[in-house]
Parts: C-alpha cells; structure tokens; sequence
C-alpha cells in the first residue's frame, strides 16, 4: 500500500460523528488522520499547511447552522467548502461501571448533544447540571480519568461506547429526534473548485453593507430575481459592535451555472465584502430545478442579445419564452 499523501484534520477525538463523517470520503482511510480538540484549531491546521483539509460539523437538522464553524469560516484567511456529509444522529448516556441512573448528578457532552437530548434527561434525570464538553467523544472518554473527572456521565455516539470497555451504557437512543441528522463540511484552501454536477450547493458569507430598511431584501433579490433557491440563510454579529451582522447563506445550484454567477455578481456590486466559501456536489444528490427563462441557455440567449444591440446589428432571438431549453 502506498504512503498516505493526504493529511485530515477533524474535531476529535476518535469516534466523534465528526470522523464518521470524514471517513465518508474516500481516500480518507489511508490518509493520515489527526484529531483536533476544536473547530478553529482544525480550520487553523488547513490554513497553516499543516493539514490539507479538515472536517467539521456545520448544521444539524435539530438545533440548525453550527456557530463556532459558520464564524470561523467568515473570517480570517480564506478557505474553500470541498464537499459535504450528512451522518445521523443517535446518542447514548454512558458512566462508569457501578455508576447508576440515580447517582448522576453531572453530565457532560457537546453542547448541540445537550440540545437534542433536553427532553429525555429532564423525564429521567431532570436535576442533573450540563457541564459543557469540546464533543461527544472527548466527555466521554473524560470518564475514563478517574482522578481528573467531575462529572457522572457523558452523552455520546454509541461507537465510543462500543470500543471503550471501561464505560457502561445507561441508556440508547436518547435523543428528542430520532430522525436528527447532521451536515458537516470538508474545508481546505483555495484551488480548483470541484466540478458541476447538476446537484450542486453554493456557500457565501454575506456582509449587511449598511443597517437600513430593505437592506435584506435587496440581497435576497438577487437570487430571487435569477431562479436561486436558498435552503438556508442564518444571521451572525461580526463581532465589530452591537447590530452588525453577516448573513451565512447556502444557494441551490454552482457558481458555473450562469444564473449564481450572475447571482454572486449582484451580492459583490451590494456587499462587495462577499466572501465566497465553495460551490461543491450536494451529499444527498438534490438536483436543482431550474425555470427555462433562468437556464444558461436562456442567459447565453439575453446577453448575445444585448451585445447585438450594442454592435447595431439586427438582434436575433435564440431563446423562445415558455421553450425548455437545457440548462
């Protein structure tokens, strides 16, 4: 077997959903492989060279955008979306051995974790206090220092369970959702963006340019206006002071499609701060639908049409409304 030539960071350690997720791709079981103790310190290890990508959650189907990742991806150096995963999501409660339900006065677990499983700990341990953990596995695997733990139990992925035989298994399927899934991201630098599929996601981070009446709306407009379609679009401060925000958007569709480029264009004439994170294959191969009057046929047709205006030649139609012409 040849020496690994690719190098993965994710948010570890071992047996989080988030290396589920990465061992989706499919050079990543003979790459090398390093677990990173958080989400900006994984993104840190792709801009300094010494990872060539990291897998990171971004949304969850339950508790929405993950914001530690949605912040550190819209600032400082830029790095590209390469592709997405979506694992599901089943959590289990683990002690250690002789530890019983009614001993836990402590739990700890990624906070999203915490979310999905408020309702099932307040029915069966509802005075337990959270105590807060860099992921599932890390509280998890916490259990195991016995001199350095101050907590009674951790929530986790039933893998870490399974491979620790120091840890004992209260209960399964814990969480609220039994349906939860979450969409993790791999992230590197700039380059060649992965290749149009016809199932495509654009990412961008959007800048309010100025807190007005309309403001929103206008940047909305642009992909409205094209045919775009928006499967999510979350609010976050930028930090800077009380009401700034930038507005984390994911469109249908790849910016070689005619109708996001031209999208994108729009968002960079309003917010010319528009950052642009990658247009990358959809995991669950949605294609997007697309109107005739918004195919690249139809805008290959309109601007031929505008540059025949332009040179005063006699314009001739290539695009009939209500045809259906290929995208």
């Amino acid at each position: 077997m040849p020496a690994p030539t690719v190098t993965y960071t994710f948010l570890g350690p071992e047996g989080t959903f988030t290396e589920a997720a990465l061992m989706q791709v499919p050079d990543a079981a003979h790459a090398i492989r390093i677990p990173s103790s958080n989400v900006n310190t994984a993104l840190d290890k792709v801009r300094d060279g010494s990872a060539d990508a990291a897998m990171v959650p971004i949304e969850n189907s339950v508790e929405g955008g993950v914001t530690a990742t949605l912040d550190a991806i819209a600032t400082g150096q830029e790095l590209r979306i390469l592709r997405e995963a979506l694992v599901p999501i089943s959590f289990v409660l683990v002690a250690r051995p002789g530890v019983e339900i009614g001993d836990i006065r402590r739990v700890s677990t990624h906070g999203h974790a915490w979310a999905q499983c408020r309702l099932w700990v307040d029915a069966n341990i509802p005075n337990a206090e959270y105590i807060p953990g860099s992921s599932t596995a890390a509280a998890a695997m916490g259990l195991l220092d016995a001199d350095g733990v101050h907590y009674d139990a951790a929530i986790c992925a039933p893998i870490v369970a399974q491979e620790q035989p120091g840890l004992s298994v209260l209960a399964e399927n814990i969480g609220d959702n039994p349906g939860a899934v979450t969409r993790f991201v791999l992230v590197g630098r700039p380059g060649e963006l992965p290749a149009r599929t016809g199932a495509d996601k654009t990412t961008v981070v959007v800048p309010l340019p100025e807190d007005r009446p309309g403001a929103l709306m206008e940047i909305l407009d642009q992909f409205a206006t094209r045919g775009v379609n928006l499967s999510r679009i979350e609010s976050r401060p930028t930090g800077q002071y009380l009401g700034h925000y930038f507005f984390s958007i994911d469109a249908d569709g790849h910016v070689a499609d005619a109708r996001v480029a031209d999208a994108l264009a729009g968002l960079h004439r309003i917010s010319p701060a528009t950052r642009f994170l990658g247009s990358y294959q959809r995991a669950d191969g949605h294609r997007s639908i697309v109107a005739p009057h918004t195919s690249d046929q139809a805008f290959r047709a309109a601007h031929a049409w505008v540059r025949d205006i332009l040179s005063g030649a006699s314009a001739v139609a290539e695009y009939t409304p209500g045809a259906s012409p290929r995208a």
